[in-house]
């Protein structure tokens, strides 16, 4: 495996994807009862913007760079950066945070954690990096395996009724990579189907998209929303022009949150016509 998240830090698919994410775990943190993460494809979980590999794309200069610049009078883009300053209190001015640091800011001490990552040197940074918070089991290991053998989730005998599966996968099969994951959803929805998942994606041409679309409509669970952020028109192949999050058993009001804060996203951070979409393909009977 080639793909390298250091490279993609803070751009604007991590700051929609975090956005969103952040928001989720806020509505199921709203409810007493403990929760269970998993990440599936969870990088290093910290990352240097100064580091060599971020400063040689300069991407999160036009993500989250732009958006802490501007800041946008917007609840859940107002938590978001709380979450960014708070990782660069305790780790450095060009610290950011990936999706374990913000699950871990974002849960309790009775919620747990499994960030899975295959490759062995983002595998060992990430044990370093979480190694010490008994919150936090880190597993080296494919995360869609990692699917089958840790959901449904228990410690013990406890048994977690609730919590999110985040699926962040590098898409170097292109749309191949959409084959397996719904294949894995669907699995895991049969596993565990109270869990709420988010399916992060890439957009090059959205029309490419549209057999996801129907194979996400088609999943048994009982909602399927889609929060989309394009930066600039997707009329090429060759460019991610966007990225979008696929919210199976999205948290009651999800998406009234999301609207104003997606369109805030378009306004900072794209390009001229840069577009927000926000829409159910499925909606609870």
């Amino acid at each position: 495996m080639n793909y390298r998240h250091a490279f993609h830090a803070g751009n604007h698919a991590d700051v929609l994807k975090h956005v969103a994410m952040l928001a989720i775990c806020d509505a199921l943190t709203a409810k007493p009862a403990p929760l269970f993460a998993l990440d599936t494809h969870a990088g290093r979980g910290l990352y240097a913007l100064d580091s060599n590999s971020a400063q040689r794309t300069g991407e999160a200069e036009g993500g989250i760079g732009r958006l802490m610049a501007e800041a946008p009078s917007d609840p859940l883009i107002n938590r978001y950066l709380q979450a960014v300053r708070a990782c660069r209190n305790e780790h450095g001015r060009m610290a950011y945070p990936g999706s374990p640091w913000l699950l871990a800011h974002a849960l309790r001490e009775d919620d747990r954690v499994a960030a899975c990552e295959l490759h062995p040197e983002e595998a060992a940074q990430l044990r370093s990096n979480f190694g010490r918070d008994p919150r936090v089991a880190v597993h080296e290991r494919d995360g869609y395996a990692a699917m089958k053998a840790l959901l449904p989730p228990r410690l013990g005998e406890t048994r977690f009724g609730r919590g999110l599966v985040l699926i962040d996968p590098p898409y170097e099969a292109q749309l191949e990579e959409f084959d397996t994951a719904i294949s894995a959803l669907r699995d895991a929805l049969g596993r565990w189907p109270q869990g709420c998942y988010a399916l992060w994606y890439p957009i090059k041409l959205r029309r490419a998209l549209q057999p996801f679309y129907r194979r996400a409509a088609a999943l048994p669970a009982k909602s399927a929303l889609v929060a989309e952020l394009l930066v600039r028109p997707d009329d090429s192949p060759l460019n991610m022009n966007g990225s979008g999050l696929l919210v199976l058993n999205a948290p009651f009001q999800l998406d009234a949150k999301l609207r104003p804060s997606l369109q805030a996203l378009a306004k900072v951070l794209g390009e001229r016509q840069a577009q927000a979409r926000l829409e159910w393909l499925k909606t609870a009977a």
